[in-house]
């Protein structure tokens, strides 16, 4: 899927920035746009689960909507071979990719933050994970992150250490707007 849709976009927008194309086809693949796309053809509805995942409403779960549409993806390859395979993917993100500007792509709070501390010859952030906690299918993670602009070490939590650490680069990011 990945592939398909990069080829898509970099077709599409040839002139655009490898930094915008990046972003672009990683918004386009991330597990959320995934889960969009497979309640868009109510996949929900045609999953078999198991008695816990049923109790739990895992047909409500990003990650399991996501690795389905993937694994349906990956059977139609299987079956056919790449142009079926292009054309279907083209088809189910056909609306989502009318509406894509590369120039509208945010980048995320790790990349803003590492490119303003280049930008004042800071050095980099360091992260590190100060707890683990949670079951293993809903852990959550704490993150500190200390920055020579900032006095103090700043803290946040996410689900997953990429989350945490991208919930930490946000605020201090704010704390540095608002010290301005």
């Amino acid at each position: 899927m990945g592939f398909i849709i990069a080829e898509h976009i970099y077709n599409k927008y040839s002139n655009a920035a490898e930094g915008d194309l990046t972003r672009l086809r990683a918004s386009l693949v991330k597990k959320e746009k995934l889960a969009d796309i497979a309640r868009e053809i109510s996949l929900e509805e045609e999953i078999k689960l198991g008695s816990g995942e049923l109790k739990s409403g895992g047909w409500r779960r990003d990650s399991i909507l996501a690795n389905t549409l993937e694994a349906i993806i990956g059977a139609i390859y299987l079956d056919s071979n790449i142009d079926v395979c292009r054309s279907v993917i083209l088809n189910l993100y056909d609306k989502h990719l009318e509406i894509i500007d590369p120039k509208n792509i945010k980048k995320d709070p790790k990349s803003q933050l590492q490119e303003y501390l280049q930008s004042k010859k800071e050095p980099t952030p360091i992260y590190e994970v100060i707890n683990e906690k949670g079951l293993s299918h809903q852990p959550e993670f704490t993150i500190s992150c200390k920055v020579d602009l900032l006095d103090e070490q700043v803290i946040a939590t996410g689900s997953s250490k990429q989350k945490a650490e991208q919930a930490v680069a946000a605020k201090i990011l704010m704390q540095l707007e608002n010290s301005k």
